[in-house]
């Protein structure tokens, strides 16, 4: 069977036409920035809960560190997190970034597709990487 060049070419754009277009984009994974407001010397974090699930980890874990990172106390109340203390939003998101590189992205490969493994009868969790395998240890 032969296909002359034009039927080619038809058939071409026939199958780039069905084929789901990407987006390409320099980053696959961006994390939203955090959005909050101050109230009187809280501060409260509308959007914790949903980049705690962008970053597809627990908001419970994600809590601890930013609590802790940030010396302050606080409680979640539904989707939002209150902190006792008024912070500004680039330190927020600073450290939002730094839960990022030791929490989510893998340190071989760069690619979020990771999870928190904590094998059983171990005191140490690790970041396991779902793309290239990897593990490493975190705190």
């Amino acid at each position: 069977m032969e296909i002359k060049d034009d039927e080619y070419n038809k058939l071409l754009e026939n199958a780039y036409k069905k084929v789901k277009q990407s987006e390409i984009s320099g980053e696959r994974f961006k994390v939203p920035k955090i959005e909050g407001y101050f109230e009187g010397k809280k501060t409260i974090l509308t959007n914790f809960y949903q980049i705690a699930v962008h970053l597809r980890r627990n908001p419970e874990h994600f809590q601890k560190f930013m609590l802790k990172e940030l010396a302050a106390s606080g409680q979640k109340m539904g989707d939002r997190l209150v902190l006792n203390i008024k912070v500004p939003s680039a330190k927020i998101n600073q450290k939002v970034e730094s839960y990022l590189h030791e929490f989510v992205l893998c340190k071989e490969c760069k690619k979020p597709d990771t999870e928190i493994i904590k094998p059983a009868q171990s005191r140490i969790s690790f970041v396991h990487c779902l793309a290239c395998g990897a593990k490493h240890p975190i705190r």
